[in-house]
């Protein structure tokens, strides 16, 4: 019999790991099917099967990191998205195998790299002000704005939209420069 507190520790590290990786397993399977139909589908499949396996994950001293995560998880989604559009053949619009195969390299090739940009925006964002942080993510959020920044600072909204222009390549070329220093 196994200890309940060892199972408790064993879910929530899964539990603690999809939910960390689940946007990019979710970005992953949406380039591979054409047009997102099934998307959720595939994605509960890829989440079952996953739990299923966690065991081989852990035991097969793939480093445990989240990225080698998400990567498995990946290659776990191909195979249910190459298996959704099997089941679904008679559909007009269904990837070749050869095709969704590279596809789905390509892919998982870019995963390290989405994360070191997304990395790489969070600390240029950080290195921002207070101000021109939310100014820059007002046209972004809900409930925020830049009529609303405008009428609080008196500023024209032109004005902000210009200084939204000038952020923007600010955070460009420091994201440009974090990832050139990686």
């Amino acid at each position: 019999m196994t200890d309940p507190g060892l199972d408790l520790e064993r879910n929530q590290r899964f539990i603690g790991l999809l939910a960390r990786t689940e946007h990019i397993v979710r970005r992953f399977a949406r380039g591979l099917l054409p047009g997102g139909d099934g998307l959720d589908d595939v994605l509960q499949e890829t989440a079952l099967e996953a739990w299923k396996k966690f065991s081989d994950f852990e035991s097969n001293e793939l480093g445990g990191t989240a990225n080698d995560f998400a990567c498995w998880v990946c290659v776990i989604a191909r195979y249910k998205v190459l298996s959704y559009q099997r089941d679904r053949s008679r559909d007009r619009i269904v990837f070749r195998d050869e095709l969704l195969a590279e596809l789905a390299d390509l892919a998982l090739g870019g995963l390290g790299s989405q994360e070191d940009e997304l990395n790489a925006v969070e600390d240029c964002l950080e290195k921002m002000g207070e101000k021109s942080r939310r100014l820059l993510l007002s046209v972004h959020r809900c409930g925020d704005s830049v009529a609303k920044i405008a009428e609080e600072t008196q500023k024209k909204p032109r004005q902000l939209y210009y200084q939204i222009n000038l952020l923007r390549s600010a955070l460009l070329d420091c994201v440009r420069m974090r990832m050139a220093e990686d």
